[in-house]
């Protein structure tokens, strides 16, 4: 229970975040046609702002299923990478089942959080771990859906600005602790840029950009700054 509420007050912040972004979700996605019902459905069912504004976006234009699943795998690509990555440092007793729930609740922040903490990641801190994050996520998508109309609309444009101020506060301190963090963190930052606005780039899409500059600077890290093995 310990390891349980530990999880959630690291997530809390999350959490509260989630809350932000979905309200907007719910607001967009009201207006691409869906019902609010409909709306929270799909946030219970998934846990991926950038895959769900692209799937109502696709939906909205009357798209394919071949078309939505090839949008939503390239955008969600990466959560494969971090999985991967993530179920390395679980502890043994985190199982197929438990890995499953990993899987789903395995968000650009929440991997940050778990990869952060020193030592082994348990199924216990997990889950706690990503329980205020998900409730945030579909609350916040209802509130949107049900109620958002009554907000002005430059007060719903402004709430999807949190999710920014989430990497920033996940970042930020654990680059500040350590100066080779920083370094790759500024080495995605500049393939980031180049990315964006050279021109021989910019036909790439925004999740392979994602996933090709945090290829590049986790093997470049690896490369420069490989951990000792202990003994």
């Amino acid at each position: 229970m310990e390891q349980f509420l530990q999880g959630m007050k690291d997530g809390s912040p999350i959490g509260i975040g989630y809350f932000s972004v979905s309200f907007t979700f719910g607001l967009a996605a009201v207006a691409s046609g869906l019902s609010w019902w409909e709306s929270l459905l799909v946030s219970m069912m998934n846990l991926t702002s950038a895959g769900q504004f692209a799937g109502i976006t696709v939906m909205a234009a009357a798209g394919s299923y071949l078309e939505l699943a090839v949008s939503q795998f390239v955008i969600n690509l990466r959560y494969a990478l971090m999985s991967i990555s993530l179920s390395q440092k679980v502890d043994s007793r985190f199982g197929a089942a438990k890995k499953l729930i990993l899987g789903f609740a395995n968000t650009d922040e929440i991997f940050a959080v778990a990869m952060s903490r020193e030592g082994e990641v348990g199924s216990r801190y997990f889950c706690g771990l990503a329980v205020l994050p998900y409730l945030g996520w579909t609350l916040g998508t209802l509130a949107g859906a049900v109620c958002g109309n009554i907000l002005p609309r430059q007060v719903s444009d402004a709430l999807g600005l949190a999710i920014y101020g989430m990497f920033i506060a996940i970042v930020v301190p654990a680059a500040k602790k350590d100066s080779r963090i920083l370094k790759m963190v500024l080495l995605a930052v500049a393939l980031s840029c180049c990315i964006y606005y050279v021109p021989m780039f910019q036909h790439i899409s925004g999740g392979f950009s994602i996933i090709i500059c945090a290829v590049a600077a986790s093997a470049a890290g690896a490369l420069f700054f490989p951990i000792e093995e202990e003994a």
